[in-house]
């Protein structure tokens, strides 16, 4: 995936997965309604799409064999019907995981939260996998990104966010950087954003808060936009997406392109 354009990235929010406290016992209900909101994003013109077990809660730091092999199998059932680009994100912070099923499926990149330095969050202290994920890389070489969080949502940092950048993209080695509000659906800080644009040596992402409303303000200091909870019903993070909102947001961006 390249950033020759700026792009939209639709999220694919699974239901709860085999083996996590709120599993309903239904894992072909999971894989219907994973690949039903692929297709939507598809349908309205979105650039890529990313899968995350975001209703796995609560989350571990690094999760079980049972969640990698039914995020696996959700995410072959839609490389195979979808044709936009892939990406994986693995809950708490598995970067690891994340990787070995993007490996395994084909898929184009992956988000790590935590890639370098240190954040406190509900799971606890949550450390940087840079290493450990560079040495799997260089074990399975592929052309999956890695995009990474730079002071990621729902979490405490008390690191220099212009250092954070700099040691995300030049020591833990990220092919993209991600920007976030402080909580799902929480708008970036311009500032912020405005920041990580001027100094980064990579592309940047806004990794949520995206709405129809402020596209327009974010479009020059990003190179792309993770957007989930605006493009669902009623703009509600837990409902399904809409098509028409989500056919109306790929519609303001295609008209931003084009000034």
């Amino acid at each position: 995936m390249n950033f020759e354009r700026k792009v939209l990235i639709g999220m694919v929010h699974l239901k709860p997965l085999p083996g996590s406290y709120l599993y309903d016992g239904n894992f072909e209900n999971v894989i219907e309604h994973a690949l039903s909101e692929a297709k939507k994003l598809e349908k309205a013109g979105f650039d890529a799409i990313m899968v995350e077990n975001f209703n796995d809660v609560p989350f571990p730091k690094t999760v079980e064999p049972t969640t990698i092999a039914s995020l696996s199998v959700v995410a072959k059932v839609i490389r195979e019907e979808i044709s936009l680009p892939l990406g994986i994100n693995v809950l708490r912070n598995d970067a690891i995981a994340a990787y070995s099923i993007a490996y395994a499926v084909k898929a184009d990149f992956i988000r790590v939260n935590v890639l370098s330095g240190v954040a406190y969050t509900d799971q606890g202290i949550i450390e940087g996998v840079a290493y450990e994920l560079a040495k799997l890389r260089k074990a399975l070489p592929s052309k999956i990104k890695v995009f990474a969080d730079v002071h990621v949502k729902h979490a405490y940092h008390f690191g220099n966010f212009e250092e954070a950048i700099n040691d995300t993209i030049e020591r833990g080695l990220a092919d993209a950087i991600i920007v976030s509000g402080k909580r799902t659906g929480g708008e970036v800080d311009l500032e912020k954003l405005k920041k990580a644009k001027q100094i980064s040596s990579v592309p940047v992402l806004v990794g949520s808060g995206t709405t129809y409303e402020n596209l327009p303000k974010l479009w020059n200091y990003a190179d792309g936009f993770i957007v989930g909870t605006w493009i669902k019903k009623d703009g509600k993070t837990k409902n399904d997406i809409d098509l028409e909102r989500a056919k109306k947001l790929v519609e303001l961006a295609e008209s931003l392109r084009l000034e």
